[in-house]
């Protein structure tokens, strides 16, 4: 089921299957989010839980036992309850189940709301551990915002001028091998080059916020100033950028497979609440 918020300057579309964002329009209705073409990607802005990226061998140990999860999770291709709603807020939820104790054996509440407050969304993350024990968990965004021209006419622009520091991955998993992007001026100019290999990868970010402009003029913003890591991410000829802040990401090549022992996982304690979000401005 499609929900849609609505306040003077925007309009939101997000889908009950994945508690996914599907449509950002201004007034003008003009459109920021990709459109899911699945001759590119299917997807438009999926939520990842319990985990970001890919395990070795899409698999995973805790206390001894093994258990298989797919790349990002399973929380992107379930369908969410709505527990809040009203015209420019919505809250979603989603528990265990017979499905996810076979994947994830975690007792577990993630909520997922969005709220139009002027220009911007937000979007919330509440994970709630249920358990008599600490619970494991990563979660991540993957929203893809369309570039509907030359994608060489755009750029991204990164609060700080920082060197970025990619992580390259080898069977999609995190190697040690990295190379550097020295931001000039803050900015990153969009090439198809960039994505030869995949995702750019960036574990830790100073910049907790990236500026998407056409032809040098600003027009979308993603701000995370909880979120310690960053993946950006094309198709070839793709129409569409993604900008994604993470809180973990894919298995290092050398990990030993116990999940607690993951590199970049939370822990969260018995009873315990984790909250943060990000925004989308439109400028």
């Amino acid at each position: 089921m499609k929900i849609t918020l609505t306040n003077s300057e925007l309009t939101a579309t997000v889908n009950t299957f994945g508690a996914e964002l599907i449509s950002l329009k201004n007034s003008n209705n003009k459109e920021y989010i990709w459109d899911g073409n699945p001759d590119y990607w299917g997807k438009h802005s999926p939520i990842l839980f319990p985990i970001v990226g890919s395990l070795r061998d899409n698999s995973y140990s805790f206390n001894t036992t093994f258990y298989q999860l797919p790349r990002h999770g399973f929380a992107r291709e379930m369908e969410f309850d709505i527990i809040e709603k009203n015209d420019v807020k919505v809250v979603f939820s989603l528990q265990q189940s017979a499905i996810t104790l076979e994947k994830y054996p975690f007792k577990f509440e993630l909520q997922i709301s969005y709220t139009l407050t002027n220009s911007v969304l937000k979007v919330g993350f509440k994970v709630i551990n249920n358990n008599h024990v600490s619970m494991p968990f990563s979660i991540g965004a993957h929203p893809a915002f369309a570039l509907p021209n030359n994608f060489e006419n755009y750029e991204l622009l990164f609060e700080k001028s920082e060197n970025l520091v990619v992580s390259k991955l080898e069977n999609d998993l995190i190697s040690n091998s990295t190379y550097s992007l020295l931001l000039e001026n803050s900015s990153l100019p969009l090439t198809y080059s960039l994505f030869e290999n995949d995702a750019l990868i960036i574990k830790t970010i100073d910049s907790k916020s990236v500026t998407i402009t056409e032809n040098r003029i600003p027009f979308l913003k993603v701000i995370y100033n909880d979120f310690p890591s960053l993946g950006i991410w094309t198709k070839s000829k793709a129409p569409f950028i993604c900008i994604e802040p993470w809180i973990g990401y894919a298995d290092t090549t050398d990990n030993n497979g116990n999940l607690e022992d993951k590199e970049g996982i939370q822990i969260l304690g018995v009873n315990q609440t984790f909250e943060t979000n990000y925004l989308i401005e439109i400028i």
